[in-house]
């Protein structure tokens, strides 16, 4: 997340690979699909606890199907995609310490112990659902997996996704014999820290509900094992390069071809816990098929253009840009901050969303274009890479 690529510091410059655009543009794609999917948490009055239950409401007005329908757009499309752009930088890496004679993972416990401590930070001062403590524990895992032979890993991806489709079915099945249950709203939060509490108050309401907040990160464990093995395979199978041609085709066309509509049927029709299925079982395939489609415009329009530079740029700066989005959306809705998500209307909350999503889309886009004109690296990438550098000598 930190570099689109990650040459070897000690390689002659001839030896060092290209920068791949596909890369940036995907990673900017990938943080903004993110907040596309969070910014209705923010949005809500009663934050994390109140998207979940909205998630099982059933609509009653036109409103509230077409928050459904804006939801499900983004619903686990971007964090899968942001999954295996993880993969791919594994791979990245990897390559590197191969071209420079460096053994592997090497000193990759490092990066990922640093990852563990931004996102605990993030977790607790910034958002609950972060995503960057899961991300190290799985990288860390992958790191020694990719260090095996190609058959290990094969193995090892096939397993993991195995277990993911397990947990599935089997919560499938005991959703099927279930009792019916009441529609009713849970009780709401009282006091509501989100709108009424302190920052201080926010930060002890994720620390008292911390095994709440971090049971998606669990559960996806081998999801995101299998996603970020896959990136790692795509990558060196040569997904961005034009012989790669025939997998592309066949991943956008299972993505956008069944997955996709599959997705938005079951997500928008079904809702509720049907949400499971489609955000953790269509969704990576409908990623997948956008990192196809990027990889596959950016090979036969190799000129960035305006929009794609400007997604670049998030995506060079993806980690402060990610740590920013949901700090600048906070600010805006919580208590601590300007409490508008308690002030707005119910019947005013999709407009006020949209509203909300493009201010922190076009705050993000316009920090990285500013501070890439001056620096080379965000903020945050800066000081990690810094702290790295200084723990791995």
């Amino acid at each position: 997340m930190t570099d689109a690529v990650a040459p070897a510091t000690d390689a002659p410059a001839a030896r060092r690979p290209a920068r791949v655009i596909a890369l940036d543009v995907l990673r900017g794609i990938a943080i903004l699909g993110t907040l596309g999917t969070n910014i209705w948490i923010f949005t809500s009055s009663a934050g994390m606890i109140g998207y979940l239950d909205q998630l099982a409401a059933t609509p009653e007005n036109a409103w509230m199907w077409s928050e459904r329908v804006l939801q499900q757009l983004a619903q686990g499309k971007f964090l899968g995609l942001l999954t295996v752009m993880f993969g791919i930088g594994l791979a990245i890496q990897q390559g590197s310490a191969q071209r420079g004679a460096r053994r592997w993972p090497g000193k990759y416990p490092y990066r990922a112990g640093l990852l563990l401590l931004d996102g605990l930070l993030n977790f607790l001062f910034v958002a609950e659902f972060d995503v960057l403590m899961g991300y190290a524990l799985t990288g860390l895992v992958v790191a020694y997996i990719l260090a095996t032979s190609e058959r290990a890993q094969r193995r090892w991806l096939i397993i993991a996704a195995s277990v993911h489709v397990t947990m599935l079915t089997l919560i499938a099945a005991a959703l099927a014999f279930e009792p019916a249950r009441d529609n009713a709203d849970s009780a709401p939060l009282d006091p509501n820290p989100y709108a009424d509490g302190s920052f201080w108050d926010l930060v002890l309401f994720r620390l008292d509900n911390a095994l709440m907040f971090r049971l998606e990160t669990i559960f996806v464990f081998p999801m995101s094992i299998a996603l970020f093995l896959v990136g790692a395979r795509l990558f060196r199978a040569g997904v961005f390069q034009p012989e790669g041609a025939r997998m592309r085709r066949v991943l956008m066309v299972v993505g956008f071809g069944v997955a996709a509509p599959l997705d938005l049927v079951v997500g928008i029709g079904g809702g509720g816990d049907l949400i499971l299925f489609t955000r953790y079982g269509a969704a990576p395939f409908v990623a997948l098929a956008i990192l196809a489609a990027v990889a596959e415009f950016y090979l036969r329009r190799p000129r960035t253009g305006f929009a794609g530079a400007r997604l670049s740029e998030v995506g060079r700066t993806a980690l402060s840009c990610y740590i920013l989005q949901n700090l600048i959306a906070g600010i805006l809705c919580y208590g601590w901050g300007f409490g508008l998500a308690a002030r707005v209307p119910e019947s005013a909350r999709v407009p006020f969303t949209v509203a909300v999503f493009l201010f922190v889309a076009v705050a993000i886009v316009i920090f990285a274009h500013l501070w890439l004109r001056r620096f080379e690296r965000g903020p945050v990438e800066w000081l990690w890479n810094r702290t790295y550098r200084a723990l791995a000598g």
